[in-house]
């Protein structure tokens, strides 16, 4: 792929388009992942610096990045970034934002709204639906006209009016659902699932909740090759040698915990290549057991 904003690479017969809306330093890693002290970071500096860690201000590096699946002849979105234009006064880094463009951007990688059959958003935080609708004469709708969008019914039911748009606890909860999932289901192109969906012979949904009630993993499997995009089990590579250490945006710490250690050791286990969200750099990890603990082994380029 020319376009340094997007990269390809093959599961089997399965293409995996990496498109990557912004990538910089996000936040002190100490508010980032609260139980991994300085010396976890500096136990892994050949691993995290220059990609994951800036030491010099001692920041996680994180990206904002879309990934596209063609898969027996259908487009597939995974979690569509932030969006233009949205309501987020609890976050100002989003707040009103109109620096991005994911529509150009998966333009410049080949794909086109009109072409997206399914959209699937791994959870309902705002940097993960934000690109689900765009504005069109003052109104939210749909950003992909022809795509069913695939949405993890705990996450709906959590995030959306049933429980009070997430207890109440945060306004931008609100906001995220009323203008980036509610026109989808106006539309009537959302569909939910829970447990388990499988999307067709190489694709399936998995649930692994924790960050969310519906937080979940999408796994690839073909011609004997595997990865798991792993959505925001993983925050950062520390994460993997240390599947205790949380996210201060988990919801849940223990479930998350939980969860994030089966399916890395799933992927040690049967060699998934592991692939977060918000990993910048390569993005794709390989993970290996050693004496029984979970080791990072490598960046796949």
């Amino acid at each position: 792929m020319a376009d340094d904003n997007a990269q390809s690479f093959l599961i089997g017969d399965v293409e995996l388009t990496r498109v990557v809306e912004w990538q910089a330093p996000y936040a002190v890693t100490r508010e980032f992942l609260p139980a991994a002290g300085p010396e976890v970071w500096q136990a892994h500096r050949d691993v995290l610096v220059p990609d994951h860690w800036e030491p010099e201000t001692d920041r996680a590096v994180v990206a904002i990045q879309t990934w596209v699946l063609r898969s027996g002849g259908r487009t597939v979105v995974v979690d569509t970034g932030v969006g233009n234009g949205r309501e987020r006064p609890g976050n100002p880094m989003f707040h009103r934002r109109q620096g991005g463009d994911l529509p150009s951007l998966l333009a410049r990688a080949g794909v086109r709204p009109e072409d997206v059959d399914l959209v699937v958003n791994t959870h309902v935080h705002g940097d993960h639906v934000g690109w689900n609708t765009h504005d069109q004469d003052g109104s939210w709708v749909p950003t992909f006209p022809a795509a069913t969008y695939l949405l993890p019914a705990a996450d709906d039911r959590h995030f959306g009016p049933d429980g009070d748009f997430g207890g109440g606890v945060r306004p931008d909860d609100r906001l995220i659902y009323e203008d980036s999932v509610a026109p989808v289901h106006k539309s009537g192109q959302a569909l939910l699932w829970d447990g388990e969906y499988r999307i067709d012979d190489h694709l399936t949904l998995e649930s692994a909740p924790g960050h969310t009630p519906g937080s979940a993993v999408l796994r690839v499997e073909s011609r004997g090759e595997r990865a798991v995009l792993v959505g925001d089990l993983l925050h950062s590579p520390v994460q993997i040698p240390h599947p205790e250490c949380n996210s201060r945006f988990d919801l849940d710490p223990a479930r998350a915990a939980t969860s994030r250690r089966r399916v890395l050791e799933r992927a040690a286990d049967q060699g998934e290549l592991v692939i977060p969200a918000h990993l910048a750099g390569s993005g794709v990890a390989e993970v290996n057991r050693r004496d029984g603990s979970l080791v990072f082994a490598r960046w796949t380029p």
